[in-house]
């Protein structure tokens, strides 16, 4: 079912692709007030695909600028109090071999690190939480087929998903949230630069009735498990009987689900087969993520292995980058080449979460398998230390990566000051009360409101017709940040720090 009707001639910006990536990206304009339209062929959200697991911290902060970080964890499955650890076993029914505490920022609630602990969330409810949130300017059962760029606007093509006369709809600017087979990507004429991973891997999503209450191990966010005859990766997708899981090595033509789930429970346990779904892992980079009016985000520009939940994560901060700097320019406080730094600050990201992302996937559990492991305790305890540490060694970072997650920076970009570009550091002000809610939707300047630096941004502002918000700190820092939560300059300010934040 449609929820426009009847579809628009024309909106200011045009999401093609409404995942999460889409879905973040109109967020993030209504968020400045400023209108869009979703194109995506999808009807309704399917949850036999669970997709991406893992909300980071990062991206948790940005849904709770948008005042929808509660909601989500309201609604997800899994409480995020409910586990933090990764277990490394010889099955889901056997041994433990290792475990790692502290993954993925799980553990950050009340930290002054950050605003938001990450939260396991099937990819599925992320969406309906942010369906809900976008609207009427969701247009489902329609797909982008083509697009063409002139000095005014764009004219995107539509069709409907199944089929049908296409229509058009012009649009100011157009955001391609389309995926891996972008239909945006090509009609700017970038390309895909990297390689794929050789590995076959097969998802199987089941459901396995009193699976849980048979393990010894008790809760975690994976289980990893370290049998050579099948290695993989396991988690709960509720506290009840579904489980997600990823055989690793395993070709479709070879998968005999049932088979392989009992192989990674180590028993013939009841298995009912919800869905699976072969993949091979990709390390791709667009090279190229805008033209004048086009921009690309999400899957569309990059993609990477799944091991660390970088994934959707790292396309909820391209959403939130283009998103601002579109609202700033549509609602006329920057100038149009305010654009021109989306790709400057958000590619070079990409890049270095696909390397992480690339590195995790080094080592997977066939890797790290040893039969040892399946022998009697003797054997068992005489190889154990030594893969315990492997796994230390070698996995620490995947479940660890809070300085890519929280701590890229956008150094170096022509629209920040020398010494800034950071994400403003956090800190609690009150129990409940982070730095980050005083924070206004566009600018604003944190610090001692009253000194002549503050002034006189305030004075800049006012000349630019920049909205500004002030939040009156005086033990603070004196910080100018941007709608994004990164820092833009700090005292001693270059002259003029809001012409050199917008790219005047």
């Amino acid at each position: 079912m449609n929820l426009v009707t009847p579809i628009p001639d024309a909106a200011p910006v045009l999401i093609a692709g409404g995942g999460p990536v889409g879905l973040a990206t109109a967020v993030e304009l209504r968020h400045h007030g400023v209108e869009c339209l979703v194109v995506e062929p999808r009807a309704s959200v399917s949850w036999l695909r669970p997709r991406a697991k893992t909300t980071s911290a990062r991206s948790m902060e940005l849904l709770r600028r948008w005042g929808l970080a509660e909601t989500l964890r309201e609604r997800a499955p899994l409480p995020v109090s409910w586990s933090q650890e990764a277990l490394f076993v010889t099955s889901l029914l056997g041994r433990e071999v290792a475990r790692i505490d502290a993954c993925f920022g799980l553990d950050l609630a009340g930290s002054d690190l950050a605003a938001e602990p990450g939260q396991q969330a099937p990819q599925p409810l992320v969406e309906e939480v942010l369906r809900e949130a976008v609207g009427d300017a969701l247009l489902t059962g329609w797909r982008v087929t083509g697009l063409s760029e002139d000095a005014d606007g764009v004219t995107v093509r539509v069709a409907p998903a199944d089929g049908g006369e296409e229509r058009e709809i012009r649009a100011r600017y157009v955001v391609g949230c389309d995926g891996p087979r972008s239909v945006t990507r090509a009609a700017i004429g970038s390309r895909y630069e990297g390689r794929q991973d050789e590995r076959p891997n097969f998802n199987i999503v089941f459901r396995a009735p009193g699976l849980a209450e048979r393990m010894p191990h008790g809760p975690a966010v994976h289980y990893w498990v370290l049998n050579p005859a099948q290695p993989g990766l396991v988690g709960r997708l509720d506290l009840k009987d579904t489980w997600w899981c990823i055989a690793q090595g395993v070709r479709a033509e070879d998968a005999d689900p049932v088979r392989l789930v009992r192989n990674l429970a180590g028993d013939d346990v009841e298995v009912e087969i919800l869905a699976t779904d072969p993949w091979t892992a990709r390390m791709l980079l667009a090279d190229r993520y805008a033209s004048e009016r086009v921009f690309l985000a999400g899957d569309a520009a990059h993609q990477n292995p799944p091991y660390g939940g970088h994934g959707f994560n790292t396309g909820v901060g391209d959403a939130v980058n283009i998103g601002w700097k579109l609202a700033a320019v549509l609602n006329g406080w920057a100038p149009a080449g305010l654009l021109a730094t989306y790709e400057t600050e958000r590619r070079p990201i990409a890049a270095d979460t696909i390397e992480a992302a690339a590195r995790n996937m080094a080592t997977l559990a066939p890797e790290l398998a040893d039969p040892a492991l399946m022998g009697d305790a003797a054997e068992f305890e005489r190889v154990r230390p030594a893969v315990a540490e492997a796994v230390l060694r070698t996995k620490d970072s995947e479940f660890h990566s809070l300085d890519l997650v929280l701590g890229y920076t956008y150094a170096g970009s022509p629209v920040v000051a020398p010494d800034a570009g950071e994400r403003l550091s956090h800190r609690w002000l009150a129990p409940g009360d982070s730095l980050y809610d005083h924070l206004g939707p566009a600018f604003t300047l944190v610090g001692d409101s009253t000194l002549p630096e503050a002034v006189a941004v305030q004075a800049e502002a006012r000349a630019l017709g920049v909205p500004l918000r002030v939040a009156h700190l005086p033990d603070h820092p004196l910080t100018l940040v941007r709608p994004d939560q990164h820092v833009a300059a700090r005292a001693p300010f270059p002259a003029d720090p809001l012409h050199l934040a917008l790219a005047h």
